[in-house]
């Protein structure tokens, strides 16, 4: 009995330190398996070179073609005159605007053509005197035979009145068709000065016409846009926009530079055209002379460049990943911004853009991607040319 009381306390501690020591190396293991990864995390996008046609944008005020002041060009009384001949109205080419009195007009019309008959008798005449005159000088001796005596001039005075006549015919039927005042093109009525029982003399101002068979945008090129100018812009087409209620939009073409800087803003200039901006005959939206419009065109295309969000680049510097997951921030050289992006040129050592960077990051850290998004080309539309 005195053996078994020292034996069992003794075999009781040794079994607990036994299992002490079992857990203790257990945690002990624990500690040296499971480590923690404190790299910071990012997020990239792979970057591609791409070819982009820069967007033009400036601004201008659309004005007619030309404007005409439209006057009489007989003096009369003025019989009658067009529905649409009134401010704001809108004519085409050839429409008969207003009238003037023809009696006068057509009278001169029947001298004019009574006295081409009278002269074209008198030539008829003169004509064959000359030619008894030839017969008869066969039979006298050439000292004898002048060219008054053939008639010659009185043939060629006759031949005179008769383009004479002829010319005043000429006038008078003009006159008479001017006394019918009609459009020279389509046209938007601005102001009319005449109107029935009115007596008009000849220059007198009878209407303000505008053209609208085109219309033209004066817009300014800024420097810093000049690098990115096609080579020709003749011809060029260009859309042009007027934001307002029913944003119209229509196409045009760039017609000409101007030639000239302006010497207080040092811009150029250039001019854009519309062909029908009121849609006389078509259906597209009507551009009223006066509204201020967008002319949108494109530019130069840029070969091989990037396209990065602005938010990526502080001071003309972009992070990057390397292939051993660090950063690496680069010197890159922004050619121009484009909405919320910056086209760069240049070679990148990684193709690889850090999207999102660590609250502070040093070139050369250590990093953990936590996803690979879309190729940042493939993301936003790709504006080739």
């Amino acid at each position: 009995m005195k053996w078994t009381k020292i034996v069992l306390p003794i075999a009781i501690f040794a079994v607990g330190y036994m299992a002490m020591k079992g857990i203790e190396a257990t945690a002990s293991d624990d500690v040296i398996t499971d480590q923690v990864d404190t790299r910071p995390t990012v997020t990239v996008e792979k970057v591609e070179p791409i070819n982009f046609t820069v967007q033009l944008t400036s601004y201008g005020e659309i004005t007619p073609l030309e404007s005409t002041n439209l006057a009489a060009q007989v003096a009369g009384e003025v019989e009658s005159w067009n529905p649409n001949f009134i401010a704001g109205g809108v004519v085409k080419r050839g429409d008969l605007l207003f009238t003037i009195e023809k009696d006068s007009y057509e009278a001169a019309l029947l001298q004019a053509e009574a006295n081409l008959s009278s002269a074209q008798a008198q030539l008829i005449q003169e004509k064959a005197q000359a030619e008894v005159a030839a017969r008869e000088a066969k039979t006298l001796p050439d000292s004898r035979v002048t060219d008054l005596y053939l008639r010659k001039p009185q043939v060629m005075s006759a031949q005179a009145a008769v383009k004479s006549a002829e010319a005043q015919l000429r006038i008078a039927k003009r006159d008479l068709q001017n006394t019918e005042v009609r459009a020279p093109y389509d046209a938007l009525i601005v102001s009319r000065d005449v109107g029935k029982g009115d007596f008009v003399t000849t220059g007198k101002v009878a209407a303000v016409l505008n053209n609208i068979e085109t219309a033209e945008i004066t817009f300014p090129i800024a420097g810093f846009d000049r690098s990115f100018l096609p080579g020709d812009l003749a011809g060029k087409r260009a859309v042009i926009s007027i934001d307002g209620y029913n944003n119209s939009e229509r196409q045009g073409t760039i017609h000409r530079d101007t030639g000239i800087v302006d010497q207080d803003t040092r811009m150029m200039h250039f001019v854009a055209r519309i062909d029908d901006p009121y849609a006389l005959r078509s259906d597209k939206p009507v551009m009223k002379f006066g509204s201020y419009a967008t002319v949108t065109f494109d530019g130069r295309t840029l070969d091989d460049v990037y396209k990065v969000p602005q938010e990526l680049i502080t001071n003309n510097r972009l992070w990057t990943l390397n292939n051993e997951e660090k950063l690496v921030s680069q010197q890159i050289s922004v050619v121009r911004e484009d909405g919320g992006y910056f086209l760069i040129q240049g070679q990148f050592d990684s193709e690889r853009v850090v999207m999102t960077l660590p609250e502070y990051p040093q070139n050369g850290m250590a990093v953990k991607v936590i996803e690979d998004k879309r190729d940042l080309t493939a993301q936003r539309p790709n504006t080739d040319s």
